[in-house]
């Protein structure tokens, strides 16, 4: 038997798992990438993973354990830095008094072990598990404290009674009611609510009034879900807490009111909320839009454009004018878009007026107006003053009448790039819709370069998605070609404890049409959204339908999600 070896690695030869050079070569290659011997093992294939677990266990005599039918919500992720469980590639199964059991494949990786010993002061015991179970497992978990819950840490150390709420200064007044002493419970449940919205994700909070009862849902990925059912009793604290936090006012329940928080985190994080309330028929609705800054900061590769459509889009914005329209549903991430094109455009050369209704996300270095028609400041007030303010990029937050839509033309014709949204569910349909709104087909021709229309879906969670066959007249039936069939990868939703039934965050579904030559001359002649879109699919732009499925191709959505937004 070699004498170079010892411990596992002479174990695996003595049983037949590997030659001797094959682990003097595995352990000389593990020392270089600074990885445990048996993940060096798996990751190339070089023996079998659980034939390594149980020659482990036997060699040092711990315990085997199947860790694929462990819950690893029980997991303590508090005890352990994520940069040590990346590191040494081990996991905290449970904690007794001062013993912390370690989830490892490799018992020889006393360095990890001495290590977290160090940092968590508990003495470690070794449970040896599969490797090819254990790393996606560390992944998932790594996941989960890093990547989309990124803040949990931030927000777990926010103290919710001293809060930092930017527009609360009228709370010290008096004017709510009841001590302040009475409202410590009211306030820290408002900050919980908050708080717990922006954890999982959400995009609106709906906190809404019945008769006999009082309920708060939260929209997470385009899904209303109820989440509390506060007494009634409180229904009015509840709201007058809210008001107060966004400087409405608390005596004024008759009318709808619009208000906005500011939630500081940290000094560099801040959570923006839109606040709306409705008087119904048993107290005042609220409706609280979530405005993460971030969001602005995604970059175009984020938002789901095939790399087609990326360089239309990139194509038009770079283009000295021209009007850029997108379109589609309320909540279908137009202002997202819009925002990531204006962050592409900002540059110090470059001078860019945005006219909003509300303003949602402030980005700095451009000039953002807040539309205010009860003092005359329309859309088409402000376009006006932009053309005096020697601009070379517009936004419009919206074209809704002609006036609006003229000026947005004009500003095109004159050198200007505008960008503006319309609610339209095609971007032929868009063309249509400003004739139809007057404006005459060779101002259309010439000023529109680019239209996006777009949906938002749910993308399928990848920790616990099953692969889904369908026979091949199923998928023609739903819109699939001949040629795309042997290169589509059906996935279904299944639901785990890291997404909400199978879906995790979404991704944009877009249709990208260029104003071609061809489709010039569609509009001059006056021709229907049918022509338009015929036209366009001639030239080979995707309309929402086929982008759809090309994401359910690609195993990002599923079918069925597919068919609910298109």
């Amino acid at each position: 038997m070699p004498t170079t070896l010892s411990g596992l690695a002479k174990r695996l030869v003595t049983d037949g798992l590997l030659t001797q050079p094959q682990a003097e070569d595995a352990l000389r290659l593990a020392r270089r990438d600074k990885i445990p011997f048996v993940a060096h093992l798996v990751k190339h294939k070089i023996a079998d993973s659980h034939r390594i677990a149980m020659a482990a266990s036997e060699e040092f005599g711990a315990p085997l354990l199947d860790l694929s039918v462990f819950d690893l919500q029980l997991c303590p992720r508090d005890l352990v830095d994520p940069k040590l469980l990346r590191k040494h590639r081990v996991l905290p199964l449970s904690r007794r008094a001062n013993r912390l059991y370690l989830a490892a494949s490799d018992p020889t990786n006393i360095n990890a072990f001495d290590e977290i010993k160090f940092h968590t002061g508990l003495t470690t015991d070794i449970i040896i598990v599969d490797e090819a179970v254990l790393s996606p497992a560390i992944d998932k978990i790594i996941d989960q404290l890093e990547g989309s819950d990124a803040m949990l840490g931030l927000l777990d150390d926010v103290d919710m009674e001293s809060l930092n709420i930017e527009l609360a200064q009228t709370e010290a007044s008096g004017d709510d009611g009841p001590d302040a002493a009475n409202e410590t419970p009211i306030v820290r449940f408002v900050n919980k609510i908050l708080l717990d919205a922006i954890r999982i994700g959400a995009s609106d909070i709906h906190v809404e009034p019945y008769e006999k009862s009082y309920r708060i849902r939260f929209r997470t990925d385009g899904i209303l879900k109820e989440t509390a059912r506060p007494p009634l009793n409180i229904a009015n604290r509840i709201a007058s807490r809210l008001k107060i936090m966004s400087q409405m006012d608390i005596s004024e329940r008759r009318l709808p009111q619009d208000g906005r928080i500011k939630m500081k985190l940290s000094h560099t994080r801040a959570i923006d909320f839109r606040v709306n309330t409705l008087p119904t028929l048993w107290g005042e609705k609220l409706v609280l839009r979530i405005l993460d800054p971030s969001s602005a900061q995604m970059g175009i590769d984020a938002l789901g454009y095939e790399d087609d459509q990326k360089q239309l889009f990139l194509h038009a914005l770079n283009q000295s004018q021209g009007l850029i329209l997108v379109t589609g549903p309320t909540g279908s991430g137009k202002t997202v878009s819009l925002y990531t094109g204006l962050n592409i455009l900002n540059t110090p050369e470059t001078n860019i007026s945005t006219a909003e209704d509300p303003v949602e996300i402030n980005l700095e270095g451009i000039n953002q107006v807040p539309v205010n028609n009860r003092i005359g400041l329309s859309f088409a007030t402000a376009l006006r003053a932009f053309l005096r303010q020697d601009p070379d990029v517009i936004m419009v937050g919206e074209i809704r009448d002609l006036e609006t839509a003229e000026i947005a033309i004009k500003a095109a014709q004159t050198g200007h790039l505008v960008l503006s949204t319309l609610h339209t569910n095609s971007a032929p349909e868009t063309l249509t819709r400003l004739r139809n709104m007057g404006i005459p087909s060779f101002n259309l021709a010439t000023s529109v370069s680019l239209i996006i229309a777009q949906r938002l879906c749910r993308r399928l969670c990848n920790h616990c998605k099953a692969p889904l066959k369908l026979p091949d007249s199923v998928l023609l039936e739903a819109g699939f070609t001949e040629a795309q069939l042997p290169n589509v990868h059906l996935f279904s939703p299944v639901g785990c404890e890291a997404c909400n039934g199978g879906y995790k965050g979404r991704v944009g579904i877009y249709e990208v049409v260029p104003v071609t030559n061809g489709i010039s001359r569609i509009i001059m002649h006056d021709g229907n959204s049918i022509e338009i879109a015929d036209q366009a699919q001639k030239e080979g732009f995707n309309n929402l339908r086929q982008s759809a499925l090309v994401k359910v191709a690609q195993g990002l959505t599923s079918l069925e999600e597919a068919n609910r937004v298109t």
